[in-house]
């Protein structure tokens, strides 16, 4: 478990994120065409998991347009953008700014991404979304870079996660 701050105020996540070094666990998530997507639908790529509470809110918002600018320019990568909103919502927020070039994924069904990967929000006004996470992993699956963002606020540490790549 770890302990982040929402506006200063501590809440938890309900575990530790995947170490560095180890295989991402599989997963399936909804894509916006409502169809499921697994960790093999990606298969021989890098990835950079953009995970955020809700595409609703300005800093998870900012982080989906900065990642859509920064991943038109990466090669053999997807940016998968990660929430529990529905994919409606992540495709109605991308069609309306334009952003392109990063994948929306959707945890609403049963949020078992987050509790596999620890970072569930299971305290606080935002009990049962995702906390702010990036998590970089190669082509074989291999987690490569973590980060839980301490304040559920403030923004990933964007060259950290790139230079990670």
């Amino acid at each position: 478990m770890a302990t982040i701050t929402l506006g200063g105020n501590p809440i938890n996540t309900s575990g530790d994120l995947p170490k560095v070094g180890s295989k991402l666990a599989d997963f399936k998530l909804v894509q916006s065409d409502l169809s499921i997507a697994d960790l093999s639908t990606f298969a021989g790529k890098k990835l950079v998991l953009n995970i955020f509470p809700s595409i609703d809110t300005g800093t998870c918002a900012t982080s989906v347009r900065k990642f859509n600018e920064t991943a038109s320019k990466l090669e053999n990568t997807s940016v998968l953008c990660i929430s529990r909103d529905l994919p409606f919502a992540q495709k109605r927020f991308c069609g309306a700014e334009g952003l392109e070039n990063v994948i929306n994924l959707s945890d609403f069904q049963e949020g078992s991404f987050g509790k596999s990967n620890g970072l569930n929000i299971v305290d606080g006004p935002l009990s049962g979304l995702h906390s702010r996470v990036i998590i970089v992993v190669d082509e074989n699956g291999v987690v490569k870079h973590t980060e839980q963002v301490a304040e559920i606020a403030n923004e990933p540490n964007y060259e950290e996660a790139l230079a990670a790549l």
